[in-house]
């Protein structure tokens, strides 16, 4: 199965690994710690996070350490920022829309009051 980086984030325990890892590079023993899960349900994720690329295991000695690669990240950050540019036209006509309206809204209840200054 191919796997991807939004596969990788849609999980809150593999989104906190990252968070762990982001600042240091950890042992499985380590991880699984933090977790009040299995330790294979943690090298479960590992290996999911590892298949996605924002995670590499490195041997030293008889121990495997887990270290982020964040760079992975960015296809997220690219994902996002089209809808973000999508979304920041909508919201910017949206305002243009209400600041029409109220301006409208400011002279109509200007011209209701001064009609009523005239009866």
């Amino acid at each position: 199965m191919r796997r991807d980086v939004f596969q990788a984030i849609a999980d809150p325990t593999r989104r906190e690994i990252i968070h762990m890892l982001a600042g240091k590079s950890l042992n499985l023993n380590a991880v699984a710690e933090n977790f009040d899960v299995s330790r294979p349900a943690i090298s479960k994720h590992i290996k999911i996070l590892t298949e996605c690329g924002l995670v590499t295991i490195n041997r030293q000695g008889r121990e495997r350490y887990c270290e982020a690669k964040l760079e992975k990240l960015n296809e997220i950050s690219h994902w996002v920022e089209q809808y973000k540019k999508f979304w920041e036209t909508k919201l910017d006509a949206l305002e243009l829309y209400l600041d029409e309206l109220q301006k409208k809204n400011k002279i109509n209840k200007k011209r209701r009051k001064h009609d009523r200054k005239k009866h």
